[in-house]
């Protein structure tokens, strides 16, 4: 594994998480009437806190691009997943709470699971895969699924929704992931004209936009700890099925290796749990008030 693709990595998933946190802060004031609607990021763009979360955010997403054009998705959406961790960092800072058993155990299943992950798997790049009915299924697939969890978190407004709007994105992100490598790779073969005659750079920025107002949504109507770890978990894994799906990343298929890459990404999505609903991550002003103001009447 590089180093430079792991520091990339490492220091794109400490911005998105110092990110979260902002946008999260400014989020839970925002008019309840925005939910679901571009309105909601006009009226976020007004706020300095949320301008930093952003910020914070870009340079995450563009660190985590270059870190996708030199090492493969598979190895680098575990690595973003420890956003959640710097996630956790800034938000003790804020609720000065200790990390107790449930933090401690929280971070070692997360660290513990991407490590087992990256040893067993040992992902390496490959060939693309040119398939493109593989490649559309897969995408529609993940599409599909966002917009289903969308479509019931819209209808129910339960307390899932905020969690099932985090799923989402997930998926819409990990795609972008493997579409931004795509993407890195017609630059790098074409230049300006190769990424600008192509779909794949145009489908990310719409991806990412969808994303960011399913993201900000589900922050606006709930606590941090009810939509980031739903978001952190689904990204890596949606990422990671994209990369050997279609983009021709390889991992080892042997009995003792998928063994031990089934248990880390366990471990991962349980340290991503246990970090996320620990006491730490802020409430904001967004809670059971307003997911009963949002409740059908």
């Amino acid at each position: 594994m590089s180093v430079l693709v792991l520091a990339l990595a490492v220091g794109a998933a400490c911005c998105l998480g110092f990110g979260f946190v902002l946008q999260q802060n400014a989020a839970a004031n925002a008019p309840l009437s925005d939910f679901l609607s571009p309105r909601l990021l006009l009226d976020l763009v007004k706020v300095p806190r949320w301008l930093g979360g952003i910020a914070f955010m870009v340079v995450g997403m563009v660190l985590g691009a270059i870190a996708l054009a030199k090492g493969e998705v598979s190895l680098v959406e575990p690595l973003l997943a420890t956003n959640l961790l710097f996630a956790l960092v800034l938000s003790r800072r804020q609720t000065r709470q200790p990390l107790g058993r449930q933090g401690w155990g929280g971070l070692l299943l997360l660290a513990g699971g991407v490590t087992a992950f990256i040893v067993a798997g040992q992902p390496e790049g490959g060939a693309d895969i040119t398939d493109p009915v593989r490649h559309w299924l897969i995408i529609g697939v993940m599409v599909l699924l966002a917009l289903l969890l969308t479509t019931y978190a819209k209808r129910s407004r339960l307390s899932a929704g905020p969690a099932l709007l985090a799923v989402a994105a997930g998926l819409l992100y990990g795609v972008q992931d493997a579409l931004t490598r795509v993407s890195g790779q017609r630059f790098s073969e074409g230049g300006w004209v190769a990424l600008a005659t192509g779909w794949q750079v145009y489908a990310v920025v719409a991806l990412g936009i969808t994303g960011l107002v399913l993201v900000q949504s589900a922050f606006e109507t709930a606590p941090l700890r009810m939509s980031l770890p739903a978001l952190t978990a689904a990204q890596p894994l949606a990422g990671i099925v994209c990369g050997v799906g279609f983009l021709g990343d390889r991992l080892r298929t042997d009995t003792g290796a998928l063994a031990w890459e089934a248990a880390g990404l366990a471990g991962i999505v349980a340290g991503v749990v246990l970090l996320g609903l620990h006491p730490a991550m802020p409430n904001g002003a967004a809670g059971k008030e307003r997911l009963r103001d949002l409740q059908p009447r």
